[in-house]
């Protein structure tokens, strides 16, 4: 098996989780094959003292079709 990795950001106005649940489910639109993830980062966008959104740096693994 060769798997391919690919890295994508993921946002949510409610949580780091949610960001990252985005990601995945926005990938596994077009890609097929989707084994793992891995969140790399989190961060969030701060306006007015508050959180503005939460991203998740999230590095997807899936297998390359032969």
């Amino acid at each position: 098996m060769v798997q391919k990795v690919i890295e994508i950001v993921g946002t949510s106005e409610q949580s780091f989780s949610g960001a990252a649940d985005n990601a995945i489910q926005v990938a596994s639109q077009t890609v097929r094959n989707i084994s793992s993830a891995r969140v790399q980062e989190m961060d969030c966008q701060v306006e007015n003292g508050r959180v503005k959104e939460y991203r998740a740096l999230i590095r997807i693994y899936f297998e390359v079709e032969r």
